[in-house]
């Protein structure tokens, strides 16, 4: 696969959820670690917010390199949310709890696209003059 083709697959999976923490809120709120200070519902706009920002700019091969690397350490910070819900979802139905759980190691490849993605994007003219 090009790496253009992947940062627009890389964009798409970003885009979706980026969208959905504004359009559906509540459940995204309650993945939100009761130890993290604040409000559950800024924490789901701001990360919403970046979703959308970097799939965006991901899309742009002038900010590819940056945005990508940005998800890499999104997809990172996001980790805690998704122990959350494994760890508060024990009195789900086994379908849902099974799916907690198979969030776990997903988000390896997803720091990997992202990482490739970056590697593959072009470097910024005062990169590219240095390397």
């Amino acid at each position: 696969m090009s790496n253009d083709r992947l940062a627009r697959v890389l964009s798409l999976i970003l885009l979706v959820p980026g969208v959905l923490h504004f359009v559906a809120p509540k459940p995204f709120d309650s993945l939100i670690p009761k130890e993290i200070p604040g409000d559950p519902r800024a924490w789901t706009y701001a990360s919403g917010a970046a979703e959308i920002v970097l799939g965006t700019t991901i899309l742009n091969p002038r900010s590819r390199r940056t945005a990508a690397g940005l998800a890499a350490m999104l997809f990172i910070a996001v980790f805690p949310a998704n122990i959350n819900m494994v760890r508060t979802w024990v009195d789900k139905s086994p379908t849902l709890k099974t799916l907690a759980w198979a969030r776990l190691p997903l988000q390896i490849p997803l720091i990997v696209i992202a990482l490739i993605v970056r590697r593959g994007a072009r470097k910024p003219a005062a990169d590219a003059a240095s390397a």
